[in-house]
């Protein structure tokens, strides 16, 4: 009796059966747990490579895999875990999902490139399969020239195919959001009005739409030099080797932002949720969205303070990474004091935003050291660089997607989950990451180089750490998918608004409606504040 009375009679996940009413659906809705099945089947895919990787510096002997093989697996790696899975997992799970939700509007503004996003992705990985099981590829996942364009004889083409065709998943998706948000805002959504999370996402549009061009036309040229053997990037035919990397980190430092800003969306709203406040400093933390967006377009060449650039191109890009720390600081201080004097709760989305905290942190603050330049030359290509990146990417990036996803899982499926496993999940997902990761600054500052399979003996117990420390990041990774397959048959009812939550989207049913709203909401103050009536429906006065 209870599921006829919380759960709607009809809803988007029961509005239609079979394989078909799936594969050609234009429910923003819809699209978005076909995407959050299709990247997490490819978070797997990269743990199991990344297993690989951790296995094999047990010891300080290559004795697991030759040297080739060891190549194909840290770069199919980082090819699946950065193309493949971090770039589309927030905008394209929770993005998807919540942005028609929060602004009001009963979906996208574009339902079926929104689909076509999603089959130009499955194509992508079509591409990336192939050449998986016709011998993989060796060139690390930024295919540097000349080795991508003329040395390598792994499938380099298969797999610059398949992120190529990614991209324009990529860029649809931005899109999309960008004509959503300006043009389908609910009555009285004014853009002060937007969640912090509708902020984010447009920010990430604007470097989706902007950037991943750049990366497109890169690749382009990489096949052609390959397939033709024009001189583009190999200097034995009249090319230029660092044309490539100054095209490649173009995009591929803003995509860095493009990974983290979704994720930082997602820490406003949690945050506010949980400490029962209203974020300090709403318009400078929009803001700081838009300003980390312009600032990772002009920070590229930091990647380059060893590739032979001069010393005063160096000094100018030194400074401008220095500078794109003031917007994220904005973020972590205003967030900080968004939580003095809140009546702030534990539940397992929040374990994630503390983790996301101390994890981001120490990712931002080593992203100075690198930005420094001579530091930078000392610990370029070592471990240090490795671990300063998965630091924010996996860090802060995937602390934020799966905060965001114990979030408003409530609202996707209508089911809680278990609470103690969740809890137990995000604190081993924080200890197995630091047990991972913090030595390999030590390692890299000790002068291990990355991307080598056998290593001097006295390096050996850091690594075990490391490796210890990754199957404990691994449990902690897999139990969510237990407890959240569990809880679609057996979790308790989660109702309209399980969290006393702010925002339009949790006014609405769990599981939504396909409409969405049964009648457009008009907005009146602001949706993202907590009002006395909030309060009060909270228990908090």
């Amino acid at each position: 009796m209870l599921d006829k009375l919380e759960l709607p009679e009809r809803h988007y996940l029961n509005n239609g059966h079979g394989l078909k009413s799936w594969l050609l659906t234009k429910d923003h809705k819809r699209i978005a747990i076909m995407y959050l099945i299709s990247i997490s089947a490819m978070f797997m895919l990269g743990g199991f490579f990344a297993a690989g990787v951790r296995l094999e510096l047990m010891t300080p002997r290559g004795d697991l895999f030759l040297a080739d093989t060891y190549n194909k697996f840290f770069t199919m790696h980082g090819i699946v875990m950065v193309f493949f899975f971090l770039i589309p997992s927030t905008p394209a799970v929770l993005g998807n999902f919540l942005l028609p939700l929060m602004i009001g509007a009963k979906d996208l503004a574009f339902p079926r490139l929104n689909l076509l996003s999603l089959y130009l992705f499955w194509i992508g990985i079509v591409f990336f399969f192939y050449a998986l099981f016709s011998g993989g590829i060796d060139t690390g996942w930024t295919f540097y020239t000349p080795f991508s364009a003329a040395v390598s004889n792994t499938n380099v083409v298969p797999v610059a195919l398949g992120v190529f065709i990614a991209g324009f998943s990529s860029i649809l998706t931005g899109l999309n959001f960008i004509v959503t948000i300006h043009r389908m805002r609910a009555p009285g959504l004014t853009w002060f009005r937007l969640p912090l999370f509708v902020w984010a996402h447009y920010a990430t549009s604007l470097i989706q739409v902007l950037g991943t061009p750049v990366i497109a036309i890169t690749i382009v040229m990489l096949f052609t030099e390959r397939a033709f053997g024009f001189g583009i990037f190999d200097p034995t035919r009249g090319g230029d080797p660092v044309l490539f990397q100054h095209l490649f980190w173009f995009y591929s430092h803003p995509a860095v932002y493009l990974m983290i800003l979704p994720a930082m969306g997602v820490i406003s709203e949690v945050l506010s949720t949980f400490s029962r406040k209203t974020i300090f400093g709403y318009s400078f933390v929009a803001f700081s969205s838009l300003a980390i967006a312009v600032f990772g377009f002009i920070v590229w060449a930091h990647h380059l303070f060893v590739a032979g650039i001069s010393t005063y191109s160096a000094m100018v890009f030194s400074f401008l990474s220095f500078s794109v720390a003031i917007p994220s600081a904005v973020k972590m201080f205003n967030w900080t004091a968004t939580l003095y004097k809140g009546t702030i709760s534990f539940e397992a989305p929040m374990l994630y935003v503390y983790g996301f905290f101390g994890l981001f942190l120490v990712g931002g603050l080593t992203g100075l050291f690198l930005a420094t330049l001579g530091i930078d030359v000392h610990v370029h290509d070592t471990y240090f660089v490795v671990a300063h990146f998965h630091y924010v990417m996996v860090g802060g990036a995937i602390m934020g997607y799966l905060g965001g996803l114990h979030f408003w899982w409530p609202k996707i499926t209508g089911r809680m989950y278990s609470e103690f496993l969740s809890r137990i999940s995000a604190i081993m997902v924080f200890v197995g990451f630091n047990l991972t990761f913090f030595p390999q600054f030590i390692l890299g500052y000790m002068g291990m180089p990355r991307r080598y399979h056998a290593y001097p003996d006295e390096f050996q117990v850091l690594n075990v750490m490391s490796s210890g420390g990754s199957v404990v990041l691994g449990i902690g990774y897999l139990l969510p998918v237990i407890y959240f397959l569990w809880s679609l048959k057996h979790g308790a009812v989660a109702g309209p608004n399980p969290w006393v939550a702010s925002g339009l989207e949790w006014q609405t049913a769990s599981p939504p409606p396909t409409e969405n709203f049964v009648e457009t909401p008009h907005v009146h103050g602001e949706p993202y504040e907590y009002t006395p009536h909030v309060a009060r429906e909270a228990n908090l006065v």
